[in-house]
């Protein structure tokens, strides 16, 4: 089995994604702690572009981006899916994971902002939480009674 690390920080949620994707695959893993402030040499080679965390390593090869991540981690080990096997289930998985990923910055922004505004931002944040209430219904998870990558990608907002 080739090396797999993972390059992470602490504080991110970002990281916890892909941490508790590798967790519920079984994929053993090193883990790597970044500085915030003070990125490695390694860190900026295996992510030039955007210079951040996370970074998933495996055989040398470097993925970016936790959701583009947890895509990798579903296709290169099977076993333990996070995705549905129908079709149409990964392409509504795969739409709840892209309408959270649209709505992360207003989840950001209720500490971010203070007054009138900070009460629009509650409210535009109560709102998604009530069609993510309503688009779950009665499940457990949205990969109904196992953690799929959509319950893993919103996570970050509870994290």
């Amino acid at each position: 089995m080739e090396e797999v690390t993972l390059h992470g920080f602490w504080a991110s949620p970002f990281s916890h994604r892909v941490i508790w994707a590798l967790k519920l695959k079984g994929v053993k893993y090193e883990y790597i702690e970044e500085g915030f402030a003070n990125k490695s040499q390694l860190l900026l080679q295996y992510n030039p572009i955007h210079k951040k965390i996370p970074v998933l390593v495996r055989g040398g090869k470097p993925v970016v981006e936790s959701l583009v991540i947890l895509e990798y981690i579903e296709e290169t080990w099977p076993e333990n899916p996070l995705l549905p096997d129908d079709a149409y289930e990964r392409a509504m998985a795969r739409f709840w994971i892209k309408f959270g990923d649209d709505k992360d910055l207003i989840i950001w922004a209720m500490f971010q902002t203070t007054g009138e505004e900070q009460k629009n931002v509650i409210k535009d944040n109560l709102e998604m939480l009530k069609t993510l209430e309503k688009a779950l219904g009665e499940k457990k998870f949205f990969g109904e009674e196992w953690i799929s990558i959509v319950d893993i990608s919103f996570g970050v907002f509870a994290y």
